[in-house]
């Protein structure tokens, strides 16, 4: 492949310790790929494996041109592993899939189908027919109808590995901390807002064991209030903690000021201000109403000053 050649698909495919499953999904990528003759290129990014995977990428380079490996000093997680690989793209649709053959390679020329010719800006997968237990279907359905209420996404399967992007998506949001889980949020935010889904298959998982525990929906939960927070008032936290620091400053104010009146000018034989429930009420609600403010305008101090979010030490690149 020569580095000017144009790149219809690029393959982001995040993995942690999954040196069994990769010459396999290598093997079925290359034949779909030549199948309906499409130019792409495969983009492993090892995020900080400790068995063979790295080896395995370098081996499956050298057999084949379209390869392409990053690897992690250490491990960051799939949000990490995602933005990079993102930024390292070359194709005109990007294509994000699990390593662990879960993910099935005969999905993508449909997915492309939908990116380029009906012009979705992203394409999640829904797998409808999951082969996992009980113990993690049930809370998949009730994180993701909590996803769709609070996002307005109307998606099944919001988490599903398996996504087809325009290029330009990529290009334009940024990933990190967990935040993996909602890309197609994120996207939206950013003024991508013609999302699709696709039914796709789920394949038993072959090789390995789940790198996710139970703790990912509680952890996911606390990730989508972050998330929504972000959205709407990353740009300008001013006008969150702002509002809501004004509107208990001025209630403690009012407070304070209907005190004084009524001390000075109505029931001057009353008991003094300080010995009223209601002097305390005002002065707790201006002490919030202050911290609130100033939570607002350091906030709007770190935002703009903040250079260091997506950080991370590659040890190679091949």
């Amino acid at each position: 492949m020569s580095v000017n050649e144009k790149i219809d698909i690029s393959i982001v495919v995040p993995l942690y310790n999954e040196e069994e499953s990769l010459p396999e999904l290598q093997d079925w990528i290359a034949r779909v790929m030549t199948e309906n003759k499409f130019s792409y290129e495969v983009i492993f990014v090892n995020d900080g494996s400790t068995d063979r995977s790295w080896e395995v990428i370098e081996e499956l380079q050298g057999k084949n041109t379209h390869i392409r490996g990053i690897k992690f000093q250490r491990n960051y997680g799939k949000s990490a592993a995602l933005h990079v690989g993102f930024q390292a793209t070359k194709g005109e649709v990007i294509i994000t899939m699990d390593a662990d053959l879960q993910d099935s390679p005969d999905e993508v020329p449909e997915l492309y189908r939908m990116i380029t010719e009906e012009k979705f800006d992203l394409v999640s997968g829904w797998k409808k027919k999951r082969y996992d237990p009980l113990s993690k279907t049930i809370p998949t359905k009730i994180y993701n109808g909590v996803n769709r209420m609070m996002s307005g996404i109307k998606l099944h399967d919001m988490n599903c590995g398996l996504k087809a992007y325009r290029k330009e998506v990529v290009k334009s949001i940024e990933i990190f901390g967990e935040m993996h889980r909602y890309i197609p949020v994120i996207a939206k935010a950013a003024g991508f807002g013609k999302i699709g889904e696709k039914v796709v298959q789920h394949q038993e998982r072959k090789y390995g064991v789940t790198k996710f525990g139970l703790n990912r929906f509680v952890n996911g939960f606390l990730d989508l209030f972050t998330i929504t927070f972000i959205t709407r008032f990353g740009k300008k936290p001013m006008h969150f903690f702002g509002l809501i620091g004004s509107l208990f400053f001025l209630l403690g104010a009012g407070i304070a000021g209907w005190l004084i009146i009524n001390k000075l000018f109505i029931d001057t034989g009353s008991k003094l201000i300080a010995d009223r429930t209601e002097f305390y009420i005002a002065l707790t609600s201006i002490i919030l109403g202050t911290q609130l403010f100033l939570a607002g305008f350091i906030a709007e101090l770190i935002g703009r000053n903040s250079t260091t979010r997506n950080s991370y030490l590659i040890e190679k690149e091949i």
